[in-house]
């Protein structure tokens, strides 16, 4: 989306961190904010900041696990201001942390059902109203370095980061043409999803939305801050290549096993 000025944005998780930084960025473009979080009295703070800078905003408490809270968040938005025209999944927690071979599968649960499936109900909610409204709007899930390599030593708060991927070049595939995806990659940024003596290393999240922004209205997929990861993801990259090149090298042909070229001739049949 070229023009962020009075469309309509909502934020999951917006109270802090990344989410927040964003609210207050989408502000400054002349947006209406509309941000969901479990505490109110965050949300409170933030709208109270964002009010002060002249945006309109307003919170609603939600938990993104319970379909029926952002169901209420949507109808209860689009009742205040009309619509709903940009979506950013941003709800995330970090979980436990626990080795591989000693996590419950309670505990890997409780973070998916944040992490990943409080993106999916988001996407599918919101989503379905969006298409129907036929106007310009856009969804922004929030993945992770971590979609790409190991920056942590956290397998569940991984994989649920590597399904945001997966699911957002999905949404990408079944969006009609008016509905802008990009999947927002964060890298190390300064929010309370871990401990504030390690976190306040990282970037800040008004220097991150700020990178975000001119991405989002150029209508890019991938949402980038931090350098430094290309050097990480051209490793995996790299790795990948060699065991293809010494095991499955390329040869004449080769596309009949295909499955994308035979899904599209199936579906053009």
């Amino acid at each position: 989306m070229k023009d962020f000025k009075n469309k309509v944005v909502v934020i999951t998780g917006g109270a802090t961190g990344i989410g927040f930084g964003l609210a207050k960025r989408f502000g400054k473009e002349g947006a209406i904010i509309r941000i969901a979080g479990l505490r109110e009295n965050r949300l409170q703070e933030a709208v109270d900041i964002l009010t002060a800078t002249g945006v309109t905003a307003s919170y609603q408490i939600c938990d993104v696990t319970k379909e029926v809270d952002l169901i209420a968040l949507e109808q209860s938005t689009r009742t205040l201001y009309g619509s709903v025209d940009v979506l950013v999944n941003n709800a995330g927690i970090s979980g436990v942390r626990k080795s591989i071979f000693d996590i419950s599968q309670a505990e890997i649960m409780d973070l998916l059902n944040v992490n990943y499936f409080g993106v999916w109900n988001g996407i599918r909610i919101f989503g379905k109203q969006m298409i129907a409204a036929g106007t310009s709007c856009a969804i922004y899930n929030v993945g992770s370095e971590n979609s790409f390599f190991n920056a942590v030593v956290n397998a569940h708060y991984i994989s649920g980061k590597c399904a945001i991927l997966g699911l957002t070049k999905s949404l990408r595939d079944e969006a009609p043409n008016f509905m802008e995806i990009g999947l927002i990659i964060p890298g190390f940024v300064f929010t309370e999803i871990g401990p504030e003596k390690f976190m306040k290393e990282g970037m800040s999240p008004d220097e991150f939305a700020d990178r975000l922004l001119p991405q989002m209205k150029a209508g890019q997929f991938y949402l980038v801050g931090h350098s430094y990861n290309m050097v990480r993801i051209t490793e995996e990259y790299e790795e990948v290549k060699a065991a293809f090149d010494k095991y499955a090298p390329r040869y004449e042909g080769d596309e009949k096993y295909d499955v994308k070229i035979l899904g599209e001739r199936r579906r053009k049949r």
